[in-house]
């Protein structure tokens, strides 16, 4: 399964994410943002290559959906409501990002 995680830097929430996944089997993971400052910027090629999207905020649904919207056709994309307070690998950014990205991924 090809899973990409989405903020709006590519600084600290995507790449945390990223890194949580990176390793388990059956599971490969790349991390971009949506803003022109981004470390990894979001594009067509990534939203082609993931089977599923993680965005951390409903904003970045939503300007994926203005710019790619002729590419997010049966994709599916999930908000994880989780703000952008937190530094790369925080402890409690962690267990946030667990507790909302796994359930999707035991269905």
């Amino acid at each position: 399964m090809n899973i990409l995680f989405v903020c709006s830097r590519n600084k600290w929430r995507s790449p945390t994410a990223e890194t949580i996944y990176k390793n388990v089997d059956g599971i490969f993971t790349k991390s971009a943002g949506t803003e022109p400052s981004a470390r990894i910027k979001i594009n067509e090629k990534l939203i082609d290559w993931a089977d599923i999207i993680f965005v951390m905020e409903k904003k970045h649904k939503q300007r994926i959906q203005e710019k790619y919207h002729s590419s997010i056709n049966n994709k599916n994309i999930i908000t994880l409501d989780i703000p952008d307070e937190y530094h790369f690998m925080d402890e409690e950014l962690i267990d946030i990002i667990k507790t909302s990205v796994n359930p999707h991924l035991n269905a």
